[in-house]
């Protein structure tokens, strides 16, 4: 079959793309602004890309058009259509279909499909489920949304009617279906990581969001397996809307899966017994809430859950969770004598780095979490007087809107510096952010946000950068403009997430 993917560049129709070109399909893609890194990891599996949309490209006459959910109706200033190609496609009365339906039909189908959902922690819950089940001989396939460092793909077919783990995404899956993704999946066994209200721009609210995981629980066999975290009011309400399946809970006191100990040091318990230990490079309780899920979703395809803390304990993290994108040495001046910009003295001692970091948190819950977890790494390997500038660009469409801005200040309580790049929002930052007084900044563009954090930073800073996007290369500015200040080399990149 030949498919013509319209949207191809995204994580998700990537992915796509990679798992059609594996099983035998000709695949062929357009999309908007076809850049690195996805552009090359597709041409390197032979799928050919086009620039935009337009219609000439109805000449390719693919056996079937699959439509990611970036294209719409929608027309430009000039009243013409924005996604020429779509028109086309709909006046030709061609086949067309959505991603996930696609997904389901010709990859999940006749597969134990593992689904991880949830606000927070979809992509690197779905990473260490993957890995459990790779470690334990499963040769699972995947599709995630990020690159686990252990795989080093967003996505993989894995073998023939092996068991397939997916990102469940409770975001719409086209203009013309706007049903919530995962509800094409039909899992069989189904991850309830947490729950908020979040995608402002299709939900009126938490309970309509609620209403999708429902539509999703409804369809898990009664032989298949819901886990959910029993932290969670919201998932609470889901369940007591109905549930057909079997359930286990992590995360309280009293689940069936719980973990005591710190979140990069703990014993995971099943039912009160211990049954591993995990000890990795990750921090934060929200990792700690995501290997429980993963032990117990890989637990109902038999896995021991001894074997799934040992694999945890080789789980290399995902790239841009936590990532630290390099290290600049400053030199620590002698005593009496002041730190300041510019070369060492040549008295100076005992370099003491400051480190930038990439962060996909942008909801401000995962941003706190995100900080909180850095905080406690820090602390726990004794740099609690070290100082993290917490440097963010509210760029999804729910931070957009501003529904979420009056949480900011909760959110970044725990950074002793924030920078907010305010380009494109609709509403003041410098308001939102006023309750932190002289520790927010914000700047309307990249390079004043870079010039500000730098000139704040000092030896053994953490700067922080949490977006969605590429946030227009903030790590490259930020590690070049403190080693200009400084006069410094820069420091071997690490070759995993910290």
């Amino acid at each position: 079959m030949h498919i013509h993917i319209l949207g191809i560049c995204g994580t998700f129709m990537g992915g796509l793309a990679a798992l059609a070109r594996a099983a035998g399909h000709r695949v062929t893609g357009c999309d908007a602004g076809v850049y690195p890194p996805m552009s090359e990891q597709l041409q390197a599996l032979g799928i050919e890309l086009i620039e935009g949309f337009g219609a000439e490209q109805m000449a390719l006459q693919p056996d079937l058009y699959v439509v990611g959910n970036v294209v719409s109706r929608a027309l430009g200033p000039d009243g013409a259509p924005k996604f020429p190609l779509m028109e086309a496609i709909l006046d030709a009365g061609a086949r067309y279909t959505s991603g996930p339906q696609w997904l389901s039909e010709h990859i999940l189908h006749g597969r134990h499909v593992l689904a991880v959902a949830g606000t927070h922690g979809k992509t690197s819950t779905s990473a260490m489920l993957a890995w459990i089940l790779d470690q334990a001989g499963l040769q699972p396939g995947f599709l995630i949304g990020g690159v686990p460092q252990n795989f080093g793909v967003s996505a993989r077919l894995g073998a023939e009617s092996a068991p397939f783990v997916i990102e469940a995404d409770e975001y719409d899956t086209a203009f013309f279906d706007k049903r919530s993704k995962f509800a094409h999946y039909r899992p069989r066994t189904a991850v309830l990581n947490n729950l908020e209200f979040d995608h402002a721009d299709i939900f009126d609210d938490l309970a309509a969001i609620e209403r999708q995981f429902h539509h999703l629980l409804r369809t898990v066999p009664a032989s298949g397996r819901v886990i959910y975290n029993g932290l969670e009011e919201s998932l609470a309400r889901v369940l007591h809307q109905g549930c057909w399946s079997e359930q286990r809970s992590f995360g309280s006191a009293v689940s069936d899966f719980c973990a005591e100990g710190e979140a990069d040091d703990f014993v995971l318990r099943q039912r009160g017994h211990a049954s591993g230990r995990v000890r990795w490079g990750l921090s934060g309780v929200h990792n700690q809430l995501n290997a429980l899920a993963a032990a117990a979703a890989a637990e109902h395809l038999g896995v021991p859950v001894a074997l799934a803390a040992e694999a945890l304990g080789r789980f290399a993290g995902v790239k841009r969770r936590l990532e630290v994108r390099g290290r600049v040495h400053v030199a620590k001046p002698a005593p009496g004598l002041p730190a300041g910009a510019g070369a060492a003295p040549e008295n100076a001692h005992e370099a003491s780095p400051i480190t930038v970091y990439d962060d996909f948190a942008h909801h401000p819950s995962a941003m706190r979490s995100t900080i909180d977890g850095l905080r406690r790494q820090l602390d726990r390997r004794g740099g609690s007087g070290q100082r993290i500038l917490a440097l963010f660009e509210p760029r999804s469409n729910t931070m957009k809107l501003g529904t979420m801005k009056a949480q900011l200040p909760w959110s970044l309580e725990h950074a002793d510096l924030a920078f907010c790049h305010s380009g494109g929002l609709g509403w003041d930052a410098t308001a939102a952010l006023a309750p932190m007084g002289e520790r927010a900044v914000v700047a309307a563009d990249i390079d004043s946000l870079v010039q500000q954090a730098v000139a704040a930073a000092q030896a053994g800073d953490h700067l922080l950068c949490m977006s969605n996007g590429g946030f227009g290369g903030v790590h490259h500015k930020l590690l070049q403009a403190l080693r200009q200040r400084f006069d410094a080399p820069a420091c071997a990149k690490p070759k995993s997430a910290q």
